[in-house]
């Protein structure tokens, strides 16, 4: 045989034995008459490429004409063995080629192939392996649409057809094409014109009727797939309502769930359903907010201003088309487990402008300007001549280790004489001073650090901590959960101690609550606040015997705390609650809010998800379009219709929501047990529908109540991963259980079919809601239940906090001043508190000490709906109020600027995310707008004032929550990340960045259970550039800026891993966190004690000295939030899309220690007298 010419020599070598074999019969096609010679050749290839990956990467790389010499001996060969090896072959080919489809349409592949299907049709042997190469071809949408031309979508219905037992792995194969085709448009639309969406079906219905031994449940899922392309297109839906397919599905469906193996076919089935299931209107006259608050002046751009601007007249509720075609369904498919995909793609967002990265402290307002808040910083100038201090003079230094005399700490029913006897004069410290040897000594009983005592009688004595020592390092651990046996019973007052703050007394009671019986119709003259009848009409309550047994056997956890006051107080609830104002006026009090709540004895494990609980959800949906006839659909509350009454009927629940933060708009009974809830947008907005919290009534026990909130919007939600709704039982706190628990079974959450307007959706068309779906089996007859979306802290809880903690405060010990920082749009005061160590005298060097002090800055609450971060700031401040010595020596180490609520309104009217001017005051720290958000103007006031007097805050923490993460983290800025993290490792390493914004996460993350260091993110983004966090490090220039996330949900790490988060969990997350601060004034200030040296390098070593990012970065979608990445069996039932919508969320500067030491000494003597 003679050496033949390839084309190609450059990329195949001489000696491959393919490249011969494919010459040899190249040279074959131009002699017809060498059948035997070409099925020889094709047999050598077919084996040559199903053994050796290397055959087919040299027959498909580029350069090669093995697709042609195939393609040109396929067309003219007439033996049907070598068709059938050269059509094996490039199956063969396929896998090693992720560009085969292309190629082949361009070597004409597709045409020779279809032409082979229409000469041989009957030849099952032969076309099987066609089929098998048009299923690949038609996954290129271009292939798909040619061959959709040239007639293969009716080719494929004249081989499949109803059951039979013969052929069934051709039909196979023609399924699985035909659901590759029909994912063309032009295709489906065909298939539809010719009525094939009901052939679909009926063969279905075929199958399902006779493969009763399941044996082919692969060619009933290809005739699944095959409606699932068509119904993809607005046509397609359409003809398979027509041809009543809902109802076809359903049932079939329904008789599979028997056979667990079945799952695929009935998961299919759900998806079909509910995408073809018509998009309903949402019941309301409008998405805007059934409340209207009038602003002060309207912004010129925004989505506010585009809600002003929209005429009276347009139905904001459903675009004009309630099923938009334009949708192109199927990226929406491909897309749809995208939330699995790795962290590394390219993320868009983040800055990479190394200036805008860089910190540049930003003037703003002039000196002339700030000196408007020099009245809120009284310590940098106040001398302490009025003050009755520990000590009235100085005393000379005292380093021999003598304990110091205790300081009297006052209760909440005690004032102590400024001159009391009992009192030791604490020894004085110079600045910068370290005594030696010196140790604080306590009365203690084992691990209790607590004297007995009366509220109002004996006061107890605690050490006054103002230098570090072996004991006080230990103590710092010594937080924790601890169980300490405390009575809680019917008729008692049972104390909750926190190891970090002050106790709480519970409300109890077992009669009629005579102390309120006059809430009938008001609690005092003037403004009325209403409580509801069942305080005042009765309880059903337990018996005596099983009280007592109650009493005696169940021991509330306790936490090793100092005395101290009970911060909840239920008169005085009542009355900051009628000095409250709130837009709907509102003139009840909802009882938890009014009783208070202790964290329940028990812990609350994350739910485990029951298999199969969204699809069977989602089937009692379709059933509402199947049997209509059996719903009810009556409304029974409304907010929009203030005419309207609730229905008497006793076996309907009542619903209520108009109290401070609650949050319920309308309530439709669906069937006898059965409700859907819309919740109301936020005030001058027309979205944000996740907090809710609202009060339910009438129920019986043993009935199965569902609950489905049907108008939420994020694409998914943490109740899909264990977490519960929150409900407080008023039954249960007369009997002395005032606490909310973690309730609801079968709960999920997914895309609905009630479609959200363009207008609600920023623009984006066909758009749909999410439902909250939730089952829950109240354990008393007629009690009044209250149901939240987390732990509701108002602000009238925080007001009564923040009296209490004043009141109860020792004036000598600590200072403690509540001012007011502004007022809010609607007339509220803005809280702002200090809190620090008063100074042992006024003698020079105290009040030097004092001054010159670091500043702490923080805030929390400034989206309404993450009541966790005002559960974290509680902690904090009972931690910074307590009498513990760490606490002490926390308040001589800083001066705590906090604004704990700066979004007042939006908490007081239930807004989930914005405040009174319908914007997300989040993002508005670049320009705030006195008027509009003048809670933030004034914050970044403070700060812009503290950095011209060159007090810049050592950190600055904003606390939130995060509703589809878990555990506890921390978001900060670092240059360095940002760069490395948009792959440009040579930048990153260039670049020379202090790493000291890690040391505070690092710390917490060995000291917090509930923290988790590697769900911490360094990263600034660009959608972030107007949030706290990135404004205040990169224009105020306070390197520990960060934002501190608390989940809504529970932790998966740690301690805690598997349990539900609770009010105790987040309390001491607040109390950790001051620990972390005095743990980072340790390392930072390393000299300015006398600590042991193991202690020091201890702890160096939870500090990252190199650039390298070990936690991954949590790139931010959605509301300050990242892609959820949590696994679970999910993506089969959900249909869901992936929104790619970015938000917001929340990093810090800080001058050298020597800048540092320079500014505060500096401003310490200019203000000294």
């Amino acid at each position: 045989m003679s050496k033949l010419k390839v084309v190609g020599e450059k990329s195949l070598t001489n000696s491959s034995r393919v490249v011969g074999l494919l010459a040899q019969l190249e040279k074959i096609n131009t002699d017809s008459t060498e059948s035997d010679t070409a099925r020889y050749v094709t047999s050598k290839i077919l084996h040559l490429a199903q053994s050796q990956e290397k055959t087919r990467r040299e027959m498909t790389t580029k350069g090669s004409t093995g697709m042609e010499v195939l393609l040109s001996t396929l067309e003219n060969t007439k033996d049907l063995q070598t068709v059938l090896n050269i059509l094996s072959i490039l199956i063969e080919l396929v896998s090693s080629d992720k560009k085969f489809g292309v190629k082949a349409r361009v070597n004409g592949a597709l045409t020779v192939t279809l032409n082979l299907v229409k000469q041989h049709f009957q030849n099952y042997r032969l076309v099987l392996p066609c089929l098998q190469l048009l299923r690949v071809y038609s996954t290129n949408s271009v292939n798909s649409v040619s061959l959709g031309k040239n007639g293969v979508v009716e080719l494929m219905f004249k081989i499949i057809g109803p059951f039979s037992k013969k052929n069934s792995g051709l039909m196979k194969v023609a399924l699985d094409t035909l659901a590759a085709l029909l994912k063309s448009k032009t295709n489906a639309r065909r298939a539809v014109d010719r009525g094939y969406v009901q052939v679909l079906l009926t063969i279905y219905v075929d199958w399902h009727r006779h493969d009763n031994r399941h044996r082919n449940m692969l060619i009933r899922k290809g005739i699944l797939q095959s409606l699932k392309s068509v119904t993809n297109i607005k046509l397609g839906r359409k003809a398979f309502i027509d041809a009543n397919g809902m109802k076809i599905l359903y049932n079939t469906s329904q008789e599979c769930l028997a056979v667990r193996t079945l799952d695929p076919l009935v998961n299919t089935s759900s998806l079909i359903m509910r995408k073809c299931f018509p998009k309903n209107r949402l019941p309301l006259p409008t998405i805007k907010s059934s409340f209207h608050f009038q602003l002060p002046i309207i912004p010129v751009t925004g989505p506010v201003a585009q809600l002003y601007s929209l005429p009276p007249e347009v139905d904001d509720v459903v675009d004009e088309s309630d099923d938009n075609d334009d949708i192109d369904l199927e990226v929406e498919n491909e897309l749809e487990n995208e939330d699995d995909l790795d962290q590394s793609f390219k993320n868009d967002d983040i800055e990479t402008d190394i200036n805008k990265l860089r910190p540049q402290q930003v003037p703003g307002r002039t000196i002339e300007e700030l000196k408007m808040y020099e009245h809120l910083f009284p310590e940098l100038v106040d001398d302490f001549q009025d003050y009755e201090l520990i000590s009235k003079e100085p005393k000379p230094f005292v380093f021999e280790g003598k304990a110091r005399g205790p300081i009297v700490v006052p209760t909440a029913g005690e004032e102590v004489p400024g001159n009391s006897g009992s009192v030791k004069k604490g020894v004085v410290m110079k600045e910068r001073a370290s005594p030696k040897g010196e140790e604080a000594k306590e009365d203690t009983k084992g691990h209790d650090r607590t004297m007995p005592q009366q509220l109002g009688g004996q006061s107890r004595a605690a050490p006054s901590a103002h230098s570090f020592n072996n004991d006080l390092v230990k103590a710092l651990d010594r937080i924790t959960l601890q169980n300490v046996p405390s009575q809680v019973g019917a008729g008692l007052n049972a104390g909750m101690r926190k190891d970090f703050g002050l106790p709480l007394t519970v409300l109890s009671c077992t009669k009629a609550c005579p102390h309120v019986a006059k809430c009938g119709s008001s609690l005092f003259e003037g403004r009325t606040v209403h409580l509801g009848k069942l305080c005042c009409t009765g309880v059903e309550t337990e018996d005596d015997e099983d009280t007592e047994s109650h009493s005696s056997t169940e021991q509330a956890p306790s936490v090793e705390a100092s005395d101290g006051p009970t911060l909840h107080d239920p008169d005085l609830y009542i009355e900051i609650v009628k000095n409250t104002k709130s837009v709907p006026e509102y003139s009840e009090v909802a009882y938890p809010d009014y009783f208070g709540h202790i964290p329940p004895p028990f812990k609350e494990p994350i739910l485990e998800r029951p298999y199969g609980v969204q699809r069977t959800k989602i089937a009692q949906d379709i059933e509402r379009l199947i049997h209509q006839n059996d719903i009810i659909d009556r409304v029974v509350y409304d907010l929009d219709n203030p005419t309207y009454t609730t229905p008497e009927e006793g076996d309907t629940l009542k619903f209520n929501s108009k109290f401070e933060s609650g949050n319920l708009r309308k309530v439709i009974q669906i069937r006898k047990s059965e409700y859907d809830l819309i919740l109301n947008s936020d005030i001058n907005s027309n979205h944000y529908h996740q907090w809710f919290y609202f009060e339910v009534s009438g129920m019986r026990p043993g009935v199965a109540y569902r609950f489905n909130i049907i108008n939420c919007e994020k694409s998914n939600s943490q109740f899909n991963y264990g977490m519960q709704p929150l409900m407080y039982s008023v039954q249960e706190a007369l009997n002395a259980r005032p606490w909310w628990i973690r309730m609801g079974t079968d709960i999920c959450y997914y895309k609905n079919h009630f479609s959200r307007s363009s207008v609600a959706a920023g623009g984006q068309k066909g758009k749909s809601y999410y439902t909250i779906t939730f089952t829950v089996n109240f354990p008393h007859k007629d009690d009044v239940c209250y149901f939240a979306y987390h732990y509701p802290y108002t602000y009238s809880t925080l007001q009564m906090h923040l009296q209490k903690l004043e009141s109860a405060h020792n004036p000598q010990q600590i200072y403690f001043r509540k001012d007011v920082l502004c007022e809010t749009l609607s007339g509220n005061i803005c809280p702002l508190v200090t809190i620090t160590a008063m100074p042992e005298s006024n003698y020079y060097e105290h009040i030097c000490q004092f001054r010159t002090r670091p500043y702490i800055f923080l805030s929390a609450r400034v989206h309404p709906g993450e009541t966790n971060a005002s559960w974290v700031m509680k902690g904090t401040l009972e931690y910074l109020m307590s009498n513990s010595p760490t606490a002490q020596s926390l308040r001589e180490a800083y001066i705590f600027k906090i604004v704990p609520m700066l979004n007042p309104d939006g908490v007081i009217n239930g807004n989930h995310r914005c405040s009174l001017s319908g914007e997300d005051l989040n993002r508005q720290w670049q320009s705030p707008n006195p008027e509009l958000h003048p809670t933030i103007y004034h914050a970044k006031g403070l700060l812009q004032y503290l950095a011209a007097v060159k007090r810049l805050p050592l950190v600055y923490c904003d606390y939130h929550g995060h509703s589809r993460k878990k555990n506890v983290f921390m978001y900060g800025c670092s240059i360095k990340e940002t760069v490395w993290h948009t792959h440009d490792n040579a930048a990153s390493c260039d670049i020379v960045e202090d790493m000291g914004y890690r040391t505070l996460p690092k710390i917490l993350s060995h000291i917090a259970p509930a923290f988790c260091m590697s769900s911490c993110s360094f990263v600034v983004e660009k959608s972030k550039e107007s949030t706290a966090r990135v404004v205040v490090w990169r224009e105020i220039g306070v390197q520990r800026s960060y934002t501190m996330e608390s989940t809504l949900c529970g932790c998966d790490q740690g301690r805690y891993k598997g349990l539900q988060i609770g009010t105790r969990e987040l309390e001491e997350m607040g109390a950790k966190f001051c620990v972390g601060l005095l743990r980072l004034k340790r390392l930072t200030s390393s000299l300015e004690y006398n600590l042991p040296s193991n202690l020091l390098d201890f702890e160096n070593d939870l500090i990252e000295s190199s650039c390298k990012v070990t936690s991954p970065t949590t790139y931010v979608l959605d509301e300050d939030e990242p892609r959820f990445l949590e696994e679970v069996d999910y993506s089969a039932e959900s249909n869901d899309e992936l929104d790619v919508e970015l938000a917001e969320n929340t990093g810090d500067y800080e001058p050298s220690a020597q800048e540092e030491a320079l500014s505060d000494s500096e401003v310490s003597r200019t203000h000294l007298i």
